[in-house]
């Protein structure tokens, strides 16, 4: 059995960063709904740099935005291993999938309403 290495900066920890990024890579090419949300992302930081979003607007902004992200990448993880575990039709499997698609869509509807609620008044 190999040693654990449990200093703060060690390869292990440097070598997680890549796995991470990798996962990312994954996202963005292999993902469109990831790249949609992304390019919805962009166009809010945009947005609020043009309009000089208060503090409190920009951690709104970042927290939904980080919700979206996450919800996809979380489902993106679920569907594959549902299709890994059951690659044939499945029932439950389905529900499941259904579940990890409604989370990512009740993230993108707050996260509108947050924009809304954020940027309307500014235009």
């Amino acid at each position: 059995m190999a040693e654990k290495n449990n200093s703060f900066i060690g390869g292990g920890r440097i070598r997680s960063f890549g796995y991470a990024f990798k996962g990312i890579m994954v996202m963005f090419k292999e993902e469109p709904n990831f790249r949609i949300h992304f390019i919805a992302a962009a166009l809010a930081v945009v947005f609020g740099f043009y309009f000089g979003l208060t503090s409190l607007e920009w951690m709104l902004v970042t927290i939904v935005i980080g919700f979206v992200m996450v919800s996809e990448i979380f489902n993106s993880a679920v569907e594959r291993i549902a299709d890994f575990v059951s690659p044939g039709h499945d029932k439950l499997i389905g529900v499941i999938k259904d579940l990890c698609a409604s989370m990512v869509l009740v993230a993108a509807v707050v996260s509108v309403v947050v924009g809304l609620i954020i940027f309307l008044p500014k235009f």
